[in-house]
């Protein structure tokens, strides 16, 4: 029951319990010093005097499902009694204790703000800031800043949530509408460190996780890849809420491995199949011939460059025109593949066993565009914009 207090501090009022006080330097002293030490000794004290009469407000429900079954011989009595910071549990109260504890949260200031620190969690993939502690910290001053002006931000939405009798849907859309979320660049580039650290929090750019991805790929290819449900998903930072209850916001060098499965799997799935389909049908190249070449004429390098705009708008949700420098780089990509397969004389001139059957058939590619295509597919799908959000 005392993690279920701390978990209550934690998630309705925002507060870390843990943090309260120092952790204890020897805590065999203490016990021996001391019969009940979260009674008696002031470095226990501190953090139970807090959590204990909390937990005792959930004394009747006693496994890890919650099931309700009064104690026999009641409540503990070498702990503080059931209550909140200070105010006992009343008598007549102690059959719904738990709905006496709600009434007096919702009353509580700092459950507006705990609510509105989990929409931003849910908005941005990135928890509220915290006060930073190490006043060594060369940016201790720009971090505190930050925090200070993030947390007013927070503050004032809570105060607003409350008014608005907690309907949750004014603080996403006040959050939403924040410079903290809305920032997406700088007006001019800033080479002040202190203030780049005092900005390094500002806008959205979060990871994707497991099953948005999924969601993602389906959307775009009218079917999910499947990998991320099933036997990558924790490996890509995905969670089973038992042994596995927190997300990675960053990635490792094995999420990093899988991006690179995926992508490669998705365009041998897709691009040979997209070609093989009548043109209004297709998502990836409607208006694209696979055996056009790049370099026979400034209308086919023209018509290639269109594709390549088309896939970077479809995949990436970029609108560039056709002599924007990334589309320059995706063509670049797209001739030098085509010039390394004509310069070798192991290769097949059909697409791969893997990626180029259709009903079961290879598929002949004698300029080798549809492994061009293969490759700037896969090129555009581990960038940034499509991994991230």
């Amino acid at each position: 029951n005392r993690l279920r207090a701390r978990m209550y501090y934690q998630h309705f009022l925002g507060i870390d319990v843990m943090e309260l006080a120092d952790q204890v330097a020897d805590a065999a002293a203490i016990d021996s010093k001391y019969e009940t030490p979260w009674m008696e000794a002031a470095d226990c004290v501190v953090c139970h005097r807090t959590i204990d009469p909390v937990s005792g407000l959930f004394q009747d429900f006693y496994n890890d499902e919650g099931h309700f079954g009064p104690r026999r011989d009641g409540w503990f009595k070498d702990m503080f009694v059931p209550g909140l910071e200070g105010d006992d549990l009343p008598k007549e109260e102690k059959w719904r204790s738990l709905q006496w504890l709600a009434r007096r949260t919702a009353k509580d200031p700092r459950f507006a703000i705990a609510m509105s620190e989990h929409v931003w969690y849910v908005l941005t993939g990135r928890k509220a800031l915290r006060p930073p502690k190490d006043i060594e910290d060369p940016f201790f001053t720009a971090r505190r800043r930050a925090y200070k002006m993030q947390r007013l931000e927070i503050a004032e939405v809570g105060k607003r949530f409350a008014q608005a009798g907690f309907n949750l849907k004014l603080v996403f859309k006040e959050l939403a509408k924040s410079p903290f979320y809305r920032a997406d660049g700088l007006d001019a580039v800033t080479a002040n460190p202190e203030r780049k650290a005092e900005l390094h929090d500002l806008g959205v750019a979060r990871l994707l996780a497991p099953e948005q991805l999924e969601r993602k790929i389906g959307a775009i290819f009218g079917t999910p890849w499947g990998k991320l449900k099933k036997e990558m998903e924790i490996l890509y930072g995905g969670i089973d809420s038992q042994s596995v209850t927190e997300r990675l916001g960053e990635p490792s060098g094995a999420m990093g491995a899988i991006q690179r499965i995926m992508a490669n799997d998705l365009s041998c799935l897709h691009v040979v199949a997209d070609f093989a389909l009548p043109a209004a049908e297709r998502k990836l190249f409607p208006s694209m011939e696979k055996d056009l070449l790049p370099g026979v004429s400034q209308a086919t390098d023209l018509k290639i460059r269109k594709a390549i705009v088309h896939l970077r708008e479809l995949l990436l949700d970029k609108s560039e025109p056709p002599g924007h420098p990334e589309i320059d780089r995706a063509f670049r990509l797209f001739e030098t593949i085509i010039a390394e397969a004509k310069s070798r004389d192991d290769l097949d001139k059909r697409e791969t066993y893997h990626c180029g059957r259709i009903d079961g058939k290879q598929v002949d590619d004698p300029h080798y565009t549809l492994r061009a295509w293969r490759a700037v597919v896969t090129y555009l799908l581990r960038h940034q914009e499509f991994l991230y959000e």
